[in-house]
């Protein structure tokens, strides 16, 4: 671009931190914007005196404008793509303009200061944020988490919600229309309205597999990814009660933003930093909010490790831990739910600290408890708090070159998609947090969030509000003559006294999991448990399928019952005499004896 049409920025050239700042600024701008020392310009613009130089920098645009201070900062990056949005908000937004001359001016005195704050904040070197390589490496560990849960489902799914499983899918999207009307279909969007036979419930998760692979492998990245987002959507109205779980949530939210990704819009990497934000301080809210004082005089995880759902090998000795140091424990649970998640809209460094801080505490939960692909989701999710200068060390610069020249370019309509998204995901994830804190929810976006609820792609977090403090289980048992009872023996959930608990991770089995939350309620808050027990007297060989074993190979029980029994782990000293991890009691009856007559 010739000299005379381009602006011309001017700074002091003895200046360490403006040299910093000017040499980030050139790499946004290119050729743009002419950057030139005071010390060799200042006589070129007679019409700026010398101390003004040395106040502060000057912007000189080819129209003879001369900016100065914060003005002339958000004028010059209004040059570099995508930063246009800072002088627009110096123009518009009410005293925004008065707040940051004030805070240029601050600074500009302290100029030590400032040097410190950007080496803290950004490091020795500062260069512009792109996400080339996130994207694409955030692409292909979500196309892995795909494949991982749409198997994960394909090996339960008919025993679950199959025309022989506990609770048939075709049977309740029947009763849904029959109640709903045509609403039905709105309020429950699912490619099962077709046909939910055991045939097209095996098809749509075997597809799923295969676009995940597709998207693993970047193969029409964006058809596979809306596949998926329609496929899983399909599958959660369809699995009812097996497939309400956070991270089935999670899964869909990040994989629908994921569809925006492949546009290249850094909006979108922005979205992704707000929906990991919402997720971790919905959590820490539910907990803060709790009517329970475990989380409040931190004791939660006295408990936690005892009575969570499918605890590891690992969690009987972290339950052994002193009772400070799981105070601790639960102390900084908190302390990264509702403060560290802030840092995630900081600068470069401090967010880089809460990723680390977040992936930690992560490895940790996925030590000491069985989450299916939970865990693993929110790790991937915390790419985005880094840029590709963090991530090209890890990636083979051959690699990293042919991912950068091969990434999309986001245009007008990338851009004006992203913006769109953004004035629907941000207002709703707002009236979400505000539903968690029991505000007064703002009428029209609250209409807005009941309109696209039934779509899941904003949604509620909250995972652990309330710590259980004992164990119930129930133990399933069947018999031919009511006196002989012999128990069925889940594969995963505690059984049998002397079994080590075990590990399942990446895979989720809901119907263990199932289990757990009817031990903490009655039966009569869990229809599909009277389900189950007629599957078992029917032999139903997909729901047999679930369990460990089955106790009557032969032929099906005549009757089976539910016991319900406190259990405990076993402290270290019986753990030692006998190998026994658990120690239960009976409490009672659960599901009274019944026939199939």
């Amino acid at each position: 671009m010739p000299a005379e049409r381009r602006a011309t920025l001017v700074y002091d050239g003895d200046c360490g931190i403006c040299r910093y700042w000017i040499d980030y600024w050139k790499q946004q701008t290119g050729d743009r914007v002419v950057y030139r020392p005071y010390q060799e310009a200042a006589g070129d613009f007679p019409a700026i005196p010398r101390e003004s130089f040395v106040r502060a920098i000057q912007l000189i645009e080819p129209d003879g404008t001369i900016y100065a201070g914060a003005a002339a900062t958000y004028r010059t990056l209004r040059h570099a793509p995508g930063r246009a949005a800072w002088w627009w908000m110096y123009e518009r937004i009410p005293g925004f303009s008065g707040a940051s001359e004030w805070a240029y001016a601050f600074l500009a005195r302290r100029r030590g200061l400032l040097s410190r704050l950007s080496y803290i904040l950004w490091g020795a070197h500062l260069e512009p944020e792109h996400y080339e390589l996130v994207s694409w490496l955030f692409l292909r560990l979500l196309g892995g988490i795909y494949v991982i849960a749409f198997t994960s489902l394909a090996v339960q799914i008919q025993g679950l919600v199959g025309e022989r499983g506990i609770l048939p899918a075709g049977e309740y999207l029947n009763a849904a229309r029959q109640g709903w009307g045509v609403s039905a279909y709105w309020r429950m969007p699912t490619l099962f309205w077709l046909n939910a036979n055991d045939t097209a419930l095996f098809a749509a998760t075997s597809l799923g597999i295969l676009l995940g692979l597709l998207v693993a492998f970047g193969i029409w990245t964006r058809a596979a990814l809306v596949g998926l987002f329609v496929l899983y959507l399909s599958c959660v109205y369809a699995g009812q009660v097996f497939m309400s779980y956070q991270w089935d949530l999670l899964l869909l939210e990040s994989g629908f933003l994921a569809i925006f990704l492949t546009a290249g819009s850094r909006i979108v990497v922005w979205l992704y930093r707000w929906l990991i934000f919402r997720y971790l301080f919905m959590s820490g809210i539910v907990k803060a909010v709790s009517a329970q004082t475990t989380w409040h005089d931190l004791t939660a995880l006295q408990y936690h490790f005892m009575s969570q759902p499918l605890p590891t090998p690992l969690a009987w000795y972290a339950a052994q831990l002193p009772p400070w140091m799981l105070a601790a424990g639960t102390a900084a649970t908190l302390v990264i739910e509702l403060i560290l998640v802030f840092l995630i809209f900081l600068p470069r460094r401090l967010r880089a600290f809460a990723a680390w801080c977040i992936l930690i505490f992560q490895a940790l939960i996925m030590l000491t408890g069985n989450y299916g692909f939970f865990n693993l989701l929110t790790m991937a999710l915390c790419i985005f708090l880094f840029d590709d200068a963090a991530i090209r060390r890890i990636i083979p610069e051959k690699l990293s070159l042919w991912i950068q020249n091969h990434a999309p370019r986001p245009d007008k309509a990338a851009t004006a998609c992203a913006l769109v998204l953004t004035l629907l995901v941000v207002p709703v994830g707002v009236d979400r947090i505000v539903q968690a804190l029991a505000l007064p929810n703002l009428p029209v976006v609250n209409s807005i969030t009941q309109a696209i609820s039934p779509w899941l792609i904003v949604n509620a977090y909250g995972p652990f509000a309330t710590t259980t403090m004992n164990r119930p289980e129930i133990i399933a048992e069947g018999s031919d003559d009511g006196q002989s009872w012999r128990e069925y023996d889940f594969r995963y959930k505690p059984g049998p006294i002397d079994r080590r608990p075990s590990w399942n991770i990446p895979h989720q089995p809901r119907l263990d999991w199932q289990m757990w939350f009817a031990a903490n309620s009655s039966f009569a808050e869990n229809p599909w448990f009277e389900r189950l027990l007629r599957r078992l007297l029917e032999g139903s060989a997909p729901v047999l399928a679930l369990l460990g074993s089955n106790p009557f190979p032969d032929h099906p029980p005549k009757r089976v019952r539910a016991l319900l029994f406190d259990y405990r782990f076993a402290d270290p000293a019986a753990h030692a005499e006998t190998g026994q991890w658990w120690i239960r009691r009976q409490e009672g009856l659960y599901f009274p004896e019944v026939s199939l007559k």
